[in-house]
């Protein structure tokens, strides 16, 4: 706070660190004002401040066209600008700020989906083939058993290579599965190795109930694997795991009423 005790001069210092001038700013600006001109020993020295400290001051002030400097050492002196120079100094700071203002306004959506609420469900998104890898190897860590609406023939066709070992890893980990499946050959196929891999599979009539992407459903997490987009999602929500666990069962049964069984399968 300057030392001054006029209240007028109170007020003009408080105007001018409102304004953005630090406190010494404000002081040495003030000093100037009165003086009109000064070296940096009489602006210092009216100013209450040592000459290191009064060169950094002025320095500033005349980075923001403040004060300007007339002559060299050991005669230069400083001059006080027109306080009307703080009106575009202001200016440019509020045009600044809008563009920060902006600039955070267009990354808001994107910062909001990173955004981990408590309680909130998270959703992760993968793509391209790596991306559908990266999702099936989540269902490894299942500490339960997984239960799938599974196409093989759209898994086995976008990325041979993979399930063959996939199942026997996931055998190894003793993470069984049951799997609502289309009967198509190759459905017909997999369910054959149902005791090997660990896996309770109910066969559906391919000619009614086809779909393509694979949906498991493990813990606290919904598994999809888009295998016509690309894509893979994981939805980890509590609340929506159950319900799709339930709605699971429902379609357990009415799979068995539907299924296909006997010398079909």
């Amino acid at each position: 706070m300057i030392n001054d005790q006029n209240p007028s001069k109170t007020k003009l210092y408080e105007s001018l660190t409102k304004a953005g001038l630090s406190e010494n700013e404000s002081r040495v600006f003030l000093v100037l004002l009165e003086l009109g001109r000064g070296t940096v020993t009489q602006i210092t020295r009216k100013a209450g401040l040592n000459r290191t400290t009064g060169y950094d001051i002025l320095d500033s002030l005349t980075a923001k066209g403040l004060v300007s400097i007339s002559g060299k050492e050991p005669k230069q002196e400083y001059l006080a600008e027109s306080p009307d120079n703080i009106i575009p100094l202001l200016q440019n700071q509020i045009n600044e700020k809008n563009s920060q203002l902006e600039e955070i306004r267009s990354a808001l959506p994107e910062m909001k989906s990173l955004h981990n609420v408590a309680g909130r469900p998270k959703v992760r998104f993968y793509e391209g083939m790596r991306g559908l890898e990266d999702v099936y190897e989540d269902t490894l860590t299942s500490k339960e058993e997984i239960r799938a609406y599974a196409t093989v023939d759209d898994m086995h066709m976008a990325m041979p290579n993979y399930f063959s070992t996939y199942y026997k890893r996931r055998s190894e980990k003793n993470i069984m599965i049951r799997a609502i499946i289309p009967a198509t050959p190759t459905g017909k196929a997999r369910a054959k190795k149902d005791m090997e891999e660990k896996r309770q599979s109910r066969l559906i009539p391919a000619d009614k109930y086809y779909f393509s992407p694979e949906i498991n459903i493990y813990d606290d997490k919904v598994m999809i694997a888009s295998w016509r987009e690309k894509l893979g999602i994981i939805i980890e929500s509590a609340e929506i795991a159950d319900a799709m666990k339930k709605t699971f069962e429902l379609a357990w049964i009415g799979a068995e009423k539907e299924g296909v069984t006997g010398d079909k399968y």
